[in-house]
């Protein structure tokens, strides 16, 4: 929820746009608050993405943002399951799971977010935690095709576009902590994930990126990417972790 003004939106996006859009062998995705993106739909060589959507094209939803919505204002993408809307908003994997396939369905390319609090981290549950995060938020798509033919979930399996599906693994104790991941063990679960869904689907890493480790997080633990969350407020730092991802 940042930053505070339309004009600091402005000023912000268009520091980190003029620099990204002469970094060509990396792509650059910004999710601002859903109030500036009619303002910021012109970015040349950055493309747009939200920071949620709901599971509803339309209707009686006050509040809510359809994924149709943000397709109308340029958007290519969509994070859905960040672990501040899990904490805060209380998003379980059932709402992750109908919002991802409407995403999908309205053609946007959708940023599943998983990954283990302090407590799960500390004893041990990391990958029990992303593997019912995954399987919960994938179900009837066709990484989870229903089990039986015939009825509405084959119909959503059949009209979902699973190539247009991207993970970040967010671990949720090194969020804001500057207490980042150790590259081995985000390795590990890099690997985990890929296991699960194919090497097909792009990996991220998201938990106090720097422009110091992320290097790492690509080049040693294989990550396809980086989501980064208060970096991405400071331009010549987020154009720096640009340059070190590629």
């Amino acid at each position: 929820m940042n930053p505070a003004t339309q004009r600091e939106a402005k000023s912000l996006f268009n520091s980190i746009k003029k620099g990204a859009a002469r970094i060509k062998k990396a792509e650059a995705i910004i999710c601002p608050p859903f109030v500036y993106l009619a303002t910021l739909r012109q970015g040349l060589g950055v493309k747009l993405g939200g920071q949620n959507c709901f599971w509803e094209e339309k209707g009686a939803f006050t509040g809510e943002t359809s994924p149709q919505m943000l397709k109308n204002l340029g958007c290519s993408y969509v994070i859905l399951g960040h672990s501040e809307r899990r904490r805060y908003q209380r998003e379980g994997d059932r709402d992750i799971n109908k919002k991802l396939i409407a995403a999908l369905k309205a053609g946007l390319k959708v940023i599943l977010c998983v990954g283990e609090n302090e407590a799960e981290n500390k004893k041990g549950k990391t990958f029990t935690v992303i593997k019912k995060q995954l399987s919960d938020g994938l179900k009837f798509t066709p990484l989870n095709p229903p089990s039986s033919g015939g009825g509405a979930a084959k119909q959503l399996f059949n009209r979902v576009e699973i190539s247009n599906l991207l993970v970040a693994y967010e671990p949720i104790w090194a969020i804001g902590t500057g207490k980042s991941c150790q590259v081995k063990d985000a390795k590990k679960v890099n690997v985990f994930i890929k296991k699960i869904l194919g090497k097909k689907t792009p990996v991220l890493y998201g938990g106090s990126v720097n422009s110091e480790n992320a290097r790492g997080y690509i080049k040693k633990a294989g990550f396809n990417g980086l989501l980064v969350g208060g970096a991405s407020l400071k331009p010549k730092e987020f154009l720096e972790i640009i340059k070190q991802s590629i």
